[in-house]
This record gives C-alpha cells, sequence and structure tokens, in this order.
C-alpha cells in the first residue's frame, strides 16, 4: 500500500546515495536541486547548499518512468475493453484517475494514452487533476469497419472519413494519432496476420497528421503491417510483432529498414505473474502466433538489430496486463537480452524524445521537470530494483511514500 501527502515548497535539495541521470549512472552519491518544480542543479557528493531543505533517501533517483502505451480508460478487469461502450462519463473519468494513481505507486510519472474510448481521456485532460501523471494522448484509435477496436468508436470507411477522423482528433487535442495498421487478438473477426488498412490509406493518414504537425503511430502485429507502416512514413509501430500465417517472422533488411527509418517501436512485453490467463485467451493468442517466447525474440531481435525502441505496457487491457506494469515490462526486456541500460533508457530519456517531452522529462537535468522515483538498490545493475520503489515526485512538490518508510529520514532538514 502506498499513501500521498503534498510538500509544498519552492525549493528543496534531494540527497540520494546513486542516481541515473536517465543515459547513464552517476559515479556515487549526488544532490538534485529543484527549484520552483524544475530541476536546478545535479551534483555529485552528499552535500547540499546551505539555506536549502534537504531530503535523504538511501536508494538510487532515476528520472520518473514513462509508459508510452496505456489504455486509461480500461481498468484491467475481464473485457476490460468490451465493457468501455457502456460506461458513463463519470465512471471513465473516475477509472482514468484510478489508472493514474496506479502508474504514480509505480513510479511511472508520465504516460501515453494510445486509445480511449470515444476520446475520453482527450475530453478528461480538460479538467487539470493536480498531482497525477503526465498524460500524452491519442483519443479513439482510428480502425477499420469492423476492425481492431472497433467498439471505441473510432471506425472510418475510405479516404475522406480517414482524413476527418484524424483533423478531429487534432481538433480535440490530441498529441499523436494512433491508427490500427493490423488486427489484434482481443477483438473477434480481426486477423493479427493481416492488414486492415491499404498502403494507399496510410500514406494518405500519415500525410494528414503530419500536416496538422502530429506524429502518427500504427498498431501492427502483422508483419504486412508492419512492412506498409514504414513504407508510408508513420513516426511509430506499436508491438511490431511481424506475424506471418506461418509464425514470426523478420529479416535482416527489413530490421535495416525500421533502424535506418529512426522510427520508434513500442514492444509491449510485461504481465503480471501473479495472474492465470483464462485459457480461451491463451488459445486465440497462440493460434495468432502470440506467444512469450515470440515476442521476447521479435524484442530482442530489433534492438539488436539497432532500431529505436520505446517502453510501453499496454496497461489497462486486462488482468495479466494492469495498470502499474511497466517495471515488469523492463524486467521481460532484459530476459529478452536487452542490456539494462537500453531497458532503462526506453523507459526514460528515450521515451521522453518519443512522446515530444524531450525537453522536460525522462533525464535528471536542469530545467527539466522535477518527476522522479527513488528505487532501493541500483537498477543499472538488477532491474528488479524497480520493484521496490521508494517514493515518486511530481513537479518536487507532491510525493508518493511506501508504506513502512520513515517519514523522518524523507523530510530530513527541514528545520536547517
Amino acid at each position: 500500500m502506498w499513501k500521498d501527502f503534498m510538500i509544498s515548497m519552492s525549493r528543496t535539495a534531494v540527497q540520494v546515495s546513486g542516481l541515473f541521470d536517465g543515459e547513464r549512472m552517476f559515479d556515487g552519491p549526488a544532490v538534485v536541486l529543484v527549484e520552483d518544480g524544475r530541476i536546478a542543479e545535479v551534483a555529485s557528493g552528499t552535500q547540499a547548499p546551505d539555506g536549502w531543505p534537504t531530503r535523504r533517501h538511501d536508494g538510487t533517483l532515476l528520472p520518473g518512468l514513462i509508459d508510452a502505451h496505456v489504455h486509461l480508460c480500461a481498468d484491467s478487469g475481464p473485457g476490460a475493453l468490451d465493457r468501455l461502450a457502456d460506461s458513463s462519463t463519470d465512471r471513465l473519468e473516475a477509472t482514468i484517475e484510478a489508472s493514474l494513481r496506479t502508474h504514480l505507486a509505480a513510479g511511472v510519472t508520465t504516460v501515453r494514452d494510445l486509445g480511449d474510448q470515444q476520446d475520453a481521456v482527450l475530453r478528461w485532460r480538460n479538467r487539470p487533476t493536480p498531482g497525477l501523471p503526465t498524460v500524452v494522448a491519442s483519443g479513439t484509435p482510428i480502425t477499420s469497419v469492423g476492425g481492431h477496436c472497433w467498439p471505441l468508436g473510432g471506425q472510418v470507411r475510405g479516404l475522406t472519413e480517414l482524413r476527418e477522423a484524424i483533423r478531429r482528433r487534432a481538433d480535440l487535442g490530441a498529441d499523436v494519432i494512433k491508427i490500427m495498421a493490423s488486427g489484434g487478438v482481443l477483438t473477434p473477426g480481426t486477423d493479427t496476420t493481416r492488414a486492415q488498412f491499404t498502403g494507399e490509406e496510410l500514406r494518405e493518414a500519415v500525410a494528414e497528421a503530419h500536416r496538422l504537425g502530429l506524429p502518427i503511430t500504427a498498431h501492427a502485429h502483422a508483419l504486412e503491417a508492419v512492412r506498409l507502416a514504414l513504407e508510408a512514413g508513420v513516426d511509430g509501430i506499436e508491438h511490431c510483432t511481424c506475424l506471418t500465417s506461418g509464425g514470426v517472422h523478420i529479416d535482416d533488411e527489413l530490421l535495416i529498414a525500421l533502424a535506418e527509418s529512426k522510427i520508434a517501436v513500442c514492444a509491449t512485453l510485461g504481465s503480471d505473474p501473479g495472474v492465470m490467463v483464462p485459457p480461451e485467451i491463451l488459445a486465440v493468442a497462440a493460434r495468432a502466433g502470440i506467444t512469450e517466447a515470440a515476442l521476447q525474440e521479435i524484442a530482442s531481435a530489433l534492438r539488436a538489430g539497432g532500431v529505436r525502441m520505446v517502453a510501453g505496457s499496454d496497461g489497462g487491457i486486462g488482468p495479466a496486463k494492469p495498470h502499474g506494469l511497466l517495471p515488469l515490462t523492463l524486467e521481460e526486456y532484459v530476459r529478452s537480452g536487452w542490456p539494462v541500460e537500453a531497458a532503462l533508457t526506453a523507459a526514460t530519456s528515450v521515451a521522453a524524445d518519443v512522446c515530444g517531452l524531450a525537453g522536460r522529462k525522462g533525464r535528471i537535468k536542469p530545467g527539466h521537470d522535477a518527476d522522479f522515483l527513488v528505487v532501493r538498490g541500483d537498477p543499472t545493475r538488477d532491474i528488479s530494483a524497480l520493484l521496490e520503489p521508494v517514493v515518486t515526485y511530481l513537479g518536487g512538490d507532491s510525493v508518493w511514500q511506501q508504506q513502512g518508510e520513515d517519514l523522518d529520514s524523507v523530510v530530513a532538514g527541514h528545520e536547517q
């Protein structure tokens, strides 16, 4: 259990025994100075300047994690996406906020929502709610008629409807466009091994999104859809499973093309090991060629091939994919063969760049928002340290503290 509390002050120093700045590990202890919600200075050592109230933590400080693929409207229960059509506005907003609190408790201070019910997340953002993670959002994903996630309300037919859908999301303040380039496991009647849009349609979607100044990312399990999305010039590919009727397939030519394009690929690994996935869901996934081994294989090949990788959990879509899953996602990346530092940067500095927040998030650097967490141990040596967060900070003010942590040690130095 976690509890939250507010400590309001214009300036404070946070002293820790280790620091990962989003790109590299500092040598020895460090002090981070925070002023008016932003990082003012980062220094090695244990001594804060005179006059700076100091909070001391025995652990490693790192940027607040960024989960680049979540579904905040979904409550992580059975059939979470299927039930959204029957949810009231009040229910959707309550779920969005509960989902964000769960992310915050896991050390996630920014999320990218890539699929809501009838643009609910975009509308919710019009009512600022302090003390919650930053939300980058796409609104309802655009899909073909009867295509993956069609009940969410994003069906289009033809180029005119496609362009109108993108313009509508831009008008609502979307930060990114999400398009379902292939079928998905959780939508009956769709095919994970085949594309849902033609090359012409995807090119038109990219052109319209870019005309409006927005990036566009494509859900693509099918190898055919991955190739079409790459050729169309999308900015991101979600899953990128490269499925064919004969299983997972990715060749050197495609790897080179993906790497050279600088497309951000989000391999949505990770699941709650304590949840027993219903046999019928496992059977559907297996028939589609989506197994844990296959997903790890493709994630390993993509990273080794030099593809730009960003971290995302697909949190919220079901019991095995709850919100706050990202630390387990990163752990699975490492089990797939990723270096620990690659997993950490995929959820911090790289994720900030991909989400359009390079100047604000993902790095412990002067001028950036003071969003960070402290964990026990050194996550650059053992990624599982992320499973033991001690404190999460938002803007240097809002603190989530692990139950049982000594409050006196957290606020030590305020009387100085």
